[in-house]
């Protein structure tokens, strides 16, 4: 008889080191007054955070899982989280200095597409907001919030930075497969992030699932706030047809970013990434 030994988790959350609201060493302890168990700060497309918040961990008790999402370029929603990698990272870290540099330029085509809407930004001012170099489309909405343009982070996406005339300002991402191979060269493991953001009837991301796992997919994050009970249900027999695991998270960002999501206790085995179930 096998034994599973769950954990409470929340292995998708968003620091201060990407578009989070709150540092790493917040994050921790915020995760500590959950009473998580075993948390992952999963940044857009860097590591930075994840020695402070390996600190405060430990100093709180609990357990600090590596973690990083990488967005890749088949679609603009088609995320993979990176876990449990070398404290090294150095394959990881050097495809987020590229994503990096491409984010640059993204953010200056921004300014000047917001520009034309008669929105007027500084890149500066964006810069102040996010705190540091490390700028992503919330930091934006949030200075457009502040400067009266929109109401709210959700309109400022809803009206400007979320549209299909926003996309074709994008600039090109890294592949899926260079984003696999990444995460598994540093010895970690990779998880499909939120599924249902693909917008793909069931058979088209059945199709998705396979090609990933064929690469090296190993887990499919099957929990997650905004997937109805019928999602997760077929995610969860994605998950058994393919031979993956399964991983579940809140994606928080803070009330100031994603008012509407709460870090989450996300009853989890991970006995297959090599977490002791006690």
């Amino acid at each position: 008889m096998v034994i599973v030994m769950e954990r409470m988790a929340d292995l998708h959350t968003h620091s201060s080191a990407s578009d989070g609201q709150y540092t790493p060493d917040e994050l921790v302890q915020r995760a500590k007054d959950k009473e998580i168990e075993i948390l992952s700060i999963t940044d857009h497309d860097t590591v930075d955070g994840l020695n402070a918040a390996e600190k405060a961990a430990t100093k709180a008790g609990i357990l600090l899982l590596r973690g990083v999402e990488l967005g890749a370029m088949e679609h603009k929603n088609l995320h993979l989280l990176g876990y449990h990698f070398s404290e090294d990272a150095s394959n990881i870290k050097a495809l987020c200095t590229v994503k990096q540099k491409n984010k640059e330029l993204r953010n200056r085509r921004m300014i000047e597409f917001l520009r034309s809407k008669g929105i007027d930004l500084a890149l500066e001012e964006v810069a102040d907001i996010a705190g540091g170099t490390n700028i992503s489309r919330p930091h934006f909405a949030q200075l457009m919030v502040k400067k009266g343009f929109v109401s709210t982070v959700r309109e400022a996406f809803d009206r400007y930075l979320d549209t299909k005339e926003y996309d074709s300002i994008r600039v090109a991402k890294i592949s899926a497969r260079d984003c696999l191979d990444a995460v598994k060269a540093d010895g970690g493991v990779v998880s499909l992030a939120h599924p249902y953001q693909l917008g793909y009837d069931d058979e088209m991301l059945r199709e998705t699932v396979k090609k990933l796992a064929d690469r090296g997919l190993d887990a499919i994050e099957c929990f997650y706030p905004k997937h109805t009970t019928e999602q997760t249900a077929f995610y969860l027999k994605l998950a058994r047809d393919f031979g993956l695991h399964v991983t579940g998270g809140s994606d928080f960002h803070g009330e100031s970013v994603k008012p509407d999501v709460e870090m989450a206790r996300v009853a989890l085995d991970l006995a297959w990434i090599g977490i002791d179930p006690a």
